[in-house]
């Protein structure tokens, strides 16, 4: 049977919740990844806030316009209760200029009793790489939109 991933966390299931976020994401389907998240749920991404799936799905749809080749890897930071933290890094090519980046940063998730999260709050950064300094994305595997 299933485990079911909802608050209180423990360690076992704080970790099956941030892979679940992880595989859902390296899908980049804005439909699949917006399940995760509460009707009203509200963000803040880098300089960005807004709230509700629909707002969801308009960002990532525009996010995974722009960053090609996306793969992400989440990793369990802290938990307690409704709370989850992670640190995460994922490789994308700017889909103008051809450039690669990483992107490192860290977000803070809180859940409904469902296990919905209903806050996401997450900064981050891009550094420049060059494709031989690639760990997670590789163009050729079928990662490319």
């Amino acid at each position: 049977m299933k485990q079911k991933l909802v608050p209180p966390f423990t360690k076992q299931t704080a970790l099956a919740k941030v892979k679940a976020a992880e595989n859902a994401w390296n899908t980049r389907d804005p439909e699949v990844v917006a399940l995760a998240y509460s009707e009203d749920s509200d963000w803040r991404n880098r300089d960005e806030f807004f709230q509700g799936r629909d707002a969801i799905k308009e960002f990532l749809t525009r996010k995974w316009q722009k960053e090609l080749h996306y793969k992400l890897s989440k990793e369990l930071w802290a938990f307690t209760g409704n709370h989850i933290s992670v640190r995460f890094e994922y490789e994308w090519q700017h889909a103008e200029s051809g450039q690669w980046y990483r992107t490192h940063g860290n977000e803070h998730w809180e859940f409904d009793p469902d296990g919905l999260m209903r806050r996401r709050d997450s900064s981050a950064n891009d550094i420049k790489i060059a494709p031989d300094q690639l760990r997670l994305a590789r163009p050729d595997n079928g990662a490319s939109q």
